[in-house]
């Protein structure tokens, strides 16, 4: 099956870490733009990172910069965003995306369901 399988999340103290992982299953990763998006409870949905395909260049939203590091490993067609620095306004569940033609500046004007693929979710949750 064709798929985008999210792993890592949990429970974190703020200030602490996590990592989360999107690896391609059925299919490489290597020519898609791949990134995160992110949906708190009772908030609209926030792209959080993406990563192009092309020259693995990177965007951030403003609130992670500086915090959050977006990388990728097409020998294993995974991205991996590691969370840094955390908060409880971090907390929400985290979708991985990726899509071969929609560009990582624009994404947030694109639905799930407009993407190659869409993961299923995972919840991260900052609190003490």
């Amino acid at each position: 099956q064709l798929q985008l399988v999210q792993s890592g999340g949990g429970l974190v103290q703020p200030g602490g870490s996590l990592k989360l992982s999107c690896a391609a299953s059925g299919f490489t990763l290597d020519r898609y733009n791949v990134g995160w998006f992110r949906q708190a409870p009772g908030k609209e949905r926030e792209e959080v990172s993406c990563i192009s395909s092309g020259d693995g260049s990177t965007d951030y939203a403003d609130s992670v910069k500086g915090r959050f590091t977006l990388s990728r490993d097409n020998a294993k067609s995974t991205v991996y965003l590691q969370m840094n620095s955390l908060k409880p306004e971090d907390t929400a569940v985290y979708y991985c995306a990726a899509d071969s033609g929609l560009r990582c500046d624009n994404w947030d004007l694109f639905d799930p369901h407009e993407f190659d693929y869409y993961g299923q979710g995972t919840q991260v949750t900052v609190s003490s």
